[in-house]
């Protein structure tokens, strides 16, 4: 059975923002969606006014040709240009009569080939990727060795000099626990509040490739980027351990010096409220799914 792509005579330009739509109207479905992209030939998740590559626009262009119909979709996190995501969650309310396929393969059949719907549910009126979330996890890959990778060279940030893991493991401990975050925010960021609650920060080393896995109940702007570049330089042997403290305490963006780059960074996971069930998969990216001790 060939996927559901009717041609469509609506304009993109009627699609509306729907963020603050807390539940689906009366007549409308809400759908939730599990999203993969690589975020590097993007800007970003968020469409763009100047009509520039996002993954948002992407999406929605190819969600309101099955529908035959304009669709908005509401993310879990936006995430910036170059951010790759693994385990991205959105939802759309519609009135249209699809069933789960053809919302995953006709959608995957009108998109670019970085970006894949994983699957596709029908929600409660009252769920919501973004608010409904109790935390939400990234990964953070770092390519450690002195010759730069061909092969990866857009999906994991590359650090040509030695990175002592074990010193790297032990700033992280400084950073768990519920702090105010504000010297790892971007100046940019519009988050009401720095203080978030991180519950784990994991760093393993698995051959060439060094893996941050942070989970959290939300994130600031920029924030596992700065989280990264300090604990490089911890582990390079720049800073000392004691450093990822007083970066944190300081509240000083000025402070923790470099963001690193975007290439490195995957958004894995999100999580709800038990009542909201949704289809569980692999904690990506796909090619560190063969290690075994990145636990999940």
């Amino acid at each position: 059975m060939p996927p559901f792509v009717p041609s469509t005579g609506f304009s993109y330009l009627d699609i509306i923002d729907n963020d603050a739509a807390e539940s689906a109207a009366e007549g409308y479905s809400r759908i939730a969606l599990g999203v993969e992209y690589k975020g590097a030939r993007y800007r970003g998740w968020q469409r763009q006014a100047s009509g520039v590559a996002s993954v948002q626009q992407a999406l929605e262009q190819a969600l309101s040709k099955v529908a035959n119909a304009p669709i908005s979709v509401v993310c879990a996190g936006r995430t910036d240009a170059g951010v790759h995501a693994c385990g991205q969650i959105v939802h759309f309310d519609t009135n249209a009569v699809r069933d789960e396929r053809a919302w995953t393969m006709g959608t995957n059949f009108n998109l670019p080939r970085d970006i894949s719907v994983a699957w596709a549910q029908q929600m409660p009126a009252d769920f919501h990727a973004r608010f409904k979330a109790t935390a939400r996890r990234y990964r953070y890959v770092i390519y450690n060795d002195p010759i730069r990778p061909a092969h990866l060279a857009e999906e994991v940030t590359w650090n040509h000099r030695p990175l002592d893991v074990e010193r790297m493991a032990q700033a992280a401990q400084y950073l768990l626990g519920t702090h105010d975050f504000s010297a790892f925010r971007a100046s940019q960021c519009q988050a009401k509040s720095p203080v978030k609650h991180m519950y784990h920060l994991r760093v393993t080393r698995h051959g060439q490739m060094i893996v941050l896995d942070i989970r959290a109940t939300a994130f600031l702007h920029h924030m596992v980027r700065n989280i990264a570049g300090v604990l490089m330089s911890i582990g390079s042997g720049e800073r000392p351990i004691e450093w990822a403290r007083e970066v944190l305490q300081s509240r000083d963006r000025r402070e923790a010096g470099v963001t690193a780059h975007p290439y490195g960074l995957y958004l894995v996971q999100v999580e709800y409220p038990e009542q909201f069930t949704l289809p569980q998969r692999y904690i990506g990216p796909h090619f560190l799914t063969g290690f075994d001790a990145l636990a999940d």
